[in-house]
């Protein structure tokens, strides 16, 4: 008994020297490690939302700042983190391609790797191709461009598959570029390439694509068909993935529709239009904003201060004129870039003019409408521990507190033009403006 207790407490101490070092993983630590980081664009639950605690409300040039780092060109592209790690794209220092940067926690460049396929700057609010946001997993990094070269990097710099989306699936026709992020999930990437002939009158037709993380290859592609005409058939909205103990869908968003996918092979579990009406309808209501979610509901965004229609997750088939799918719907007020952001038990609305707004989730009655930001804005706000960041098109960081009174706690000044949304991860709150990469928090011993 003496040497069962003793070999007992030798095992227990393994283990936990084995914990704190990360070698061994138990299960479920995958899930809290990338909840303590933040993998891809709106975090490592397609939520926005983070569990990090103690975050500084007030940080600058001057305060707070644990690091800057320039960056080689400008990018809407938004951070990701794992272990203190930052990946980031970014038009190269002459402007004329893409390219992949690892940043360490001191914020020093580790490496630089080129993602092929040139940049395309556009006039309109001087976007370019570095759009797209990557992925890591802490072991892997993935990355692509508005000319359509998916790679896949170690976390080391070392290029492991590349794939030429134009070349396999088509040449992109799209006016602004193709700017949708890749989502990824137990060990699979999910992108939705929703574009066409602005001048033809066939109906839209994109592609849904499944690639095995690993080596790249097509798990499953399904064509994606819309009656959209003209520019509607351009989305720059990214898909995202629904969740509850019931049900997992992949959520594709553009070309008048939202659809939900089978994350098994791909098929089309449901759609739902009336997000364009067609006894008024625009052609040039093209998709930018992305649906969002909590178990329950998914909040369904268009364009131009058009619908936003908020839905039920468990249905099947066309729920357009399903009444009995529809948990609430507003005619008018949807946000044109950022997307719709949900928390306990509120939705809020980040329209393009500076105005907030939030909303009962449940029935969609308005709580609070107020303009708390004073400059536009493009990128998607993020929130932790009930208070809610969202970056300015001058680089303003304003800090909002999350509830059903409107509240500013603070609005720092960075003076950088910025359209990335903030990342949040292990304590720190990363920034990335049109000239660097900033990490801000608090201070430590």
């Amino acid at each position: 008994m003496l040497r069962l207790i003793r070999n007992l407490n030798l095992y227990l101490v393994c283990v936990l020297a084995l914990l704190s070092i990360g070698i061994l993983i138990l299960p479920g630590r995958v899930e809290s490690q990338e909840a303590t980081n933040w993998p891809q664009w709106r975090g490592s639950d397609f939520t926005s939302v983070s569990s990090e605690k103690d975050l500084p409300v007030e940080f600058g040039l001057d305060n707070n700042l644990h690091w800057k780092c320039p960056m080689p060109g400008s990018a809407g592209s938004s951070p990701v983190v794992w272990n203190g790690t930052t990946f980031v794209t970014s038009a190269t220092a002459d402007d004329e391609g893409i390219c992949l940067l690892a940043v360490d926690s001191s914020g020093n460049v580790e490496w630089e790797q080129a993602v092929p396929g040139r940049n395309k700057n556009i006039s309109m609010d001087q976007s370019n191709a570095a759009a797209p946001s990557p992925i890591t997993d802490g072991k892997h990094v993935w990355a692509t461009s508005g000319a359509g070269v998916l790679c896949c990097f170690t976390v080391a710099g070392e290029k492991v598959w590349e794939l030429d989306l134009q070349k396999e699936f088509g040449k992109f026709n799209i006016q602004f570029g193709m700017s949708t992020s890749p989502v990824m999930d137990q060990g699979r990437l999910y992108m939705q390439l929703i574009h066409g002939d602005m001048r033809s009158r066939e109906p839209g037709v994109g592609i849904v694509l499944c690639l095995n993380a690993a080596d790249g290859k097509v798990v499953w592609k399904q064509n994606r068909l819309s009656d959209a005409t003209s520019e509607n058939k351009h989305s720059y909205a990214s898909p995202t993935i629904y969740k509850d103990k019931d049900r997992s869908l992949l959520l594709t968003h553009g070309g008048d529709i939202v659809v939900a996918h089978s994350l098994e092979d791909g098929h089309e579990v449901w759609r739902c239009g009336g997000l364009n009406p067609t006894d008024n309808y625009n052609s040039y209501l093209r998709f930018v904003s992305s649906p969002a979610w909590c178990p329950g509901i998914i909040v369904v965004p268009s364009a131009k201060k058009g619908v936003v229609l908020a839905l039920r997750p468990d249905g099947s088939g066309d729920l357009t004129d399903n009444s009995s799918a529809h948990l609430w719907i507003m005619d008018r007020g949807t946000p044109d870039v950022a997307s719709p952001l949900i928390w306990d038990g509120l939705v809020y609305l980040f329209r393009e003019n500076g105005v907030v707004a939030c909303f009962d989730m449940k029935d969609g009655e308005p709580v609070w409408e107020e303009r708390m930001l004073a400059d536009r804005h493009r990128s998607t706000p993020v929130i932790a521990d009930g208070k809610i960041f969202i970056t300015g098109r001058d680089g303003t960081v304003t800090v909002l507190q999350a509830g059903r009174e409107p509240k500013i706690l603070a609005s720092n000044e960075l003076g950088e033009t910025t359209t990335a949304s903030p990342a949040i991860a292990n304590g720190r709150i990363y920034i990335r403006t049109f000239g660097n990469l900033y990490c801000f928090g608090k201070p430590t011993e």
